[in-house]
This record gives C-alpha cells, sequence and structure tokens, in this order.
C-alpha cells in the first residue's frame, strides 16, 4: 500500500477520485491546502485523510512514500525537489517544471535520490488511444501523414481572476504551457518525437501577459506534419483529435478533458478493409480512463513492473517542445529540435531582452 499526500485542493479532487478508483493500491493519507475549508470539501468528510495546511510537516512525515504536486506551476519545481530529498515519489500535475533548466536540475535530484517523478498526462489513458496504439501494433495503420488538433476552450474573467492565473510569474506560459500541453503530449505519444516546429502566438481574448491563442506547425521525426489550433475564446469547450494514417484515420470527438476516454472512428483507407479494422479493435479490452489509467500505472512502476507509465523523460520533452514552440514565436523562424543548454530559452520562458512579448492584436482588450 503506497500512502499518499496530495498538495492542492484543487486539480487536486481529480486525483483524489483516480485514488479511490484504486484503493487496494493507494491511501491518500494527507491533503494539504493553505485553504482548509476548500481542502475538507473536496475530502467529502473522508476521516481517513488528515488536512493540513502545513507543507514542512508532510515533508517530514515518514510514513508518506508519494507526494502528489498539484500546486501552481511556479511551485512545481522547488517542492518536487524538496519531496525528492525529503525520500518521497513524486506525482505532478502538468507543466512539470517551467523551464528546460530546471528539468535539468530536477533530473539531477531524481538520479541522486533514486526515486521518481511522474509527470501528469491523464489524457494518454482510455479507449480510444488504447485502440489506435492496437491498431498500429498490428500494422494495419502503417505509415503516419498528418494530424490536427484543436484545442478551443473558454476561458473568461473568472478563471483569470485566480491570482497567479494570467501572468509570466505565476502561471510561467499561457494556453500552450498550460492547456494544449496535454494535446502537444498526445501527438507526440502516437507520431513520435518533433524535430521542427513553427508557431503564431497572440493574446486576443483576455487582458492576461499570456497568450491564449496560437496556430503551430510540427514536422516529426518520421516524416509526418502536424497543425495545432488553440484558443480560449471558444463559445464552449471542445478538444479534438485527428490523425491520417497509410490504412486508416483516426479521430476523436469532442470531449474537452477527456479525448482518449471519448469515442473515436477509425476509417478505413484502401487498400485497407473496415472489417479488418473492426476485427482489431474487437479484441481491445477494457482500459482504465484518466486518472484512474494514470495512476494505476504509476503503481506498477513503483512496484517494478513500469512500461505503461508516463516517464520523467517524457516530461522533459513536453517542456523542450513548449519551449521550442515559444522560442519559433518570438524569432518568426521556424526551430529545431532537440534544443540544448546554449539555446536562448533554455534557462526560463519569460519574455526579456531581444525578445518581444506575445502580440496583442488591438481588438483582444
Amino acid at each position: 500500500m503506497k500512502r499518499v499526500a496530495i498538495i492542492g485542493a484543487g486539480i487536486g479532487a481529480a486525483h483524489l477520485a483516480g485514488y479511490r478508483t484504486l484503493s487496494e493500491h493507494f491511501e491518500v493519507a494527507t491533503v494539504c491546502d493553505l485553504d482548509l475549508t476548500r481542502a475538507e470539501a473536496m475530502i467529502g468528510g473522508d476521516p481517513a485523510i488528515a488536512l493540513t495546511d502545513d507543507l514542512a510537516s508532510v515533508m517530514v512525515d515518514p510514513e508518506i512514500d508519494i507526494l502528489d504536486n498539484c500546486l501552481p506551476p511556479h511551485l512545481h519545481f522547488p517542492v518536487s525537489k524538496e519531496a525528492l530529498e525529503a525520500g518521497k515519489h513524486v506525482i505532478c500535475e502538468k507543466p512539470l517544471v517551467r523551464s528546460m533548466a530546471e528539468a535539468d536540475a530536477l533530473a539531477d535530484v531524481v538520479a541522486a535520490t533514486g526515486l521518481q517523478v511522474f509527470p501528469v498526462f491523464q489524457y494518454r489513458y482510455g479507449p480510444g488511444l488504447a485502440q489506435l496504439r492496437a491498431l498500429i501494433d498490428a500494422g494495419v495503420a502503417g505509415t503516419p501523414f498528418v494530424a490536427s488538433l484543436e484545442t478551443h476552450w473558454n476561458r473568461g474573467a473568472e478563471y483569470y481572476a485566480v491570482p497567479w492565473r494570467g501572468s509570466w510569474t505565476g502561471e510561467s506560459g499561457g494556453a500552450v504551457f498550460g492547456h494544449a500541453i496535454h494535446a502537444h503530449d498526445f501527438l507526440t505519444s502516437v507520431f513520435g518525437p518533433v524535430a521542427e516546429v513553427s508557431a503564431m502566438l497572440n493574446t486576443r481574448v483576455n487582458p492576461i501577459e499570456t497568450e491564449d491563442c496560437a496556430a503551430i506547425a510540427f514536422r516529426m521525426e518520421n516524416g509526418a506534419v502536424a497543425t495545432s489550433c488553440v484558443t480560449l475564446g471558444a463559445g464552449d469547450d471542445t478538444s479534438r483529435l485527428r490523425f491520417c494514417f497509410e490504412g486508416l484515420t483516426a479521430e476523436s470527438g469532442s470531449a474537452p478533458y477527456a479525448p482518449a476516454e471519448d469515442t473515436w472512428r477509425f476509417i478505413a483507407r484502401a487498400p485497407r478493409e473496415q472489417e479488418e479494422i473492426d476485427a482489431v479493435l474487437a479484441e481491445v479490452g477494457e482500459v482504465r480512463p484518466g486518472f484512474s489509467g494514470f495512476l494505476a500505472a504509476v503503481s506498477e512502476t513503483i512496484d517494478g513492473r513500469g512500461g505503461q507509465e508516463v516517464s520523467f523523460a517524457d516530461g522533459r520533452c513536453s517542456i523542450e517542445l513548449v519551449t521550442a514552440i515559444y522560442q519559433a514565436a518570438r524569432n518568426g523562424k521556424p526551430v529545431s529540435l532537440p534544443l540544448n543548454e546554449g539555446d536562448v530559452l533554455y534557462a526560463g520562458l519569460l519574455p526579456g531582452e531581444g525578445f518581444n512579448k506575445v502580440k496583442r492584436h488591438p481588438t483582444g482588450g
């Protein structure tokens, strides 16, 4: 049994729901939040969960095996580092850290402690992606051609009333960093690494420092190409993923926060027959979706049976890709990956000397 402390009672509520589906693997022992009223509402009167607003007490608790970091982005690196040094595995919400420099510094702590950090990308878990992987593994999909991603959400004044949101110092980035990062991780989990990226970012919807609209183009290492369209100014919240392969097209529904859990369409492309695709799909069993699937993979990995988890390397790649997107947008030209310590944004993404801030359209507020 792995004893967990959830730090942060915002998205931490969704994590708690995931743990409760895996009671044979996890015991949530503590919820820590500066707002104890919010934390109490989150646990729903569960007497087995202790509440505290004292993070230091959690760090020194020898009974806690895993610290689940659900704090704002600017606290991800220092709190995860402290937890590792305190002898605890770490689960960390996206974005894993704020920069490639922080990612590499955290990698050093992981190596020194022998503990693990699991970046949260729960989009990977669900029947849709399981079906697509089965088709790829069976050789039915064939060569990947193109993909299109839509992250069309609605975020307004109420969302940005939270003090740390919308600012470079608090949120550390905008829609590309905190919203579309899930879709981009999904892309790389299906098509593999990105070789080159071009991007246009803009602030049109809200009076904030960071971007809330983006148009991004990717060239993958395998030769496939992809586009990502991002806005926080849609009329509702929808996400849509579409992958075109030699043998089929795979298309998600429009569920905004759980595309792998939605119903997907898999459309045969000649000479493949729909019956061949349907036969593979019929063999795909039930899978744990969302946070439940993510956390089940964490438990298996800690127990020495890894392979389905989101790795620290995956989290670092997500930060590297975000860094390349910002660099491409600010330079106005494509950026090749991988990046290295010599790249101008390696140490951080905040706009600085030599780079313009995100462009604001005159009608954007």
